[in-house]
């Protein structure tokens, strides 16, 4: 029965932290020490590897659209369905990934460590919250950060795909560009956002739920660290396909 209920308690723990952190969002003090810090470190550790993985992913797009565009006879839409694929898609994807695997196993691992030390018993006994002390600014950090590397990915996305399609496969460049705003508008680039800054959020707080919870030691927040990342991808792929429905029935699609 324990194997049964053990996953239902710990979704349960996991959405009221996520609660938590949403009442202590608006009290003071507001900690911007700590938030700047942890903005700057996710950043430093996930802006060169996200810029990296983005060249290849907007790479593989524009190869595989300029070539079915070329067998359909519509090369002239090859620039609209690659900004498109990843605006919309791949570029959220790739934030969250990053985000998920360098920066909430950062912020999973430092948790821990304080867990495991006892740094957090202590401060509670003090009177001081660890969810408004140290939570609250990592999961806005997480947001912001999130929101400003989708912009990221998008651009560099795009441009690889226009180098790959002009340069590898000949097409035109003053087709490629023109047609940007063929299928794409401007709800999209807003929908990418909003899924970068929700993918940014459960990546924070999934890394610190799975701190604030770990035990056995260092094996103990190693594990944790691992636990994070395979539960925020697999929560990050629905939210994606959720918020992606709604999109389609909310926003009307160009024809």
């Amino acid at each position: 029965m324990n194997v049964i209920t053990a996953p239902i308690r710990q979704a349960g723990a996991l959405f009221a932290l996520a609660l938590d952190v949403l009442r202590a969002i608006p009290k003071r003090p507001f900690q911007a020490k700590e938030f700047i810090q942890q903005c700057w470190f996710i950043a430093s550790v996930t802006i060169v590897p996200t810029a990296l993985v983005s060249i290849p992913f907007g790479a593989v797009i524009a190869l595989q659209l300029g070539t079915l565009t070329r067998q359909l006879g519509a090369q002239s839409f090859t620039g609209a369905a690659s900004v498109l694929a990843v605006v919309r898609e791949a570029s959220p994807i790739v934030t969250a990934l990053l985000i998920a695997g360098a920066g909430g196993s950062a912020i999973c691992a430092d948790l821990g460590s304080r867990k495991i030390r006892e740094e957090l018993d202590a401060m509670e006994v003090l009177g001081i919250s660890p969810i408004q002390r140290l939570v609250v600014p990592r999961v806005l950090a997480c947001m912001l950060v999130a929101v400003l590397l989708n912009g990221l990915v998008s651009v560099v996305g795009v441009a690889g795909g226009y180098f790959f399609n002009v340069v590898i496969q000949g097409g035109t460049p003053g087709a490629y560009l023109a047609s940007f705003t063929a299928l794409a508008q401007l709800a999209d680039l807003w929908t990418s956002e909003i899924k970068a800054l929700l993918f940014g959020m459960v990546a924070a707080i999934v890394a610190s739920y799975k701190g604030l919870t770990a035990g056995g030691g260092p094996k103990g927040v190693g594990d944790a660290v691992n636990q994070s990342v395979v539960i925020t991808f697999m929560l990050l792929f629905v939210i994606n396909f959720v918020v992606s429905a709604i999109y389609f029935q909310v926003v009307p699609q160009k024809v």
